[in-house]
């Protein structure tokens, strides 16, 4: 399993296991914020090869779309609830 793999299971369980709004916002704060894991993945384009960027890219693009779109549904969920 790949680090981004990886990171997007755990993720995406800590969005799942997101008990209220404040505990959710830690989880998108830890993964989506200034320092956070996504964002760190994110920086390290910059620094790859153009070949490296064409394999890499789209999976951490599409990392940082999946958590967004589960930490919305989440939080939808959380206030209907």
């Amino acid at each position: 399993m790949s680090d981004i793999a990886k990171l997007e299971t755990e993720l995406l369980g800590a969005v799942e296991g997101a008990a209220d709004e404040a505990a959710l916002e830690a989880v998108r704060i830890s993964a989506l914020g200034k320092s956070g894991s996504v964002s760190a993945l994110l920086k390290t384009l910059g620094a790859m090869t153009p070949d490296e960027r064409k394999s890499k890219g789209p999976a951490i693009n599409g990392l940082k779309d999946k958590v967004t779109q589960a930490i919305a549904a989440r939080k939808d969920a959380l206030a209907n609830a």
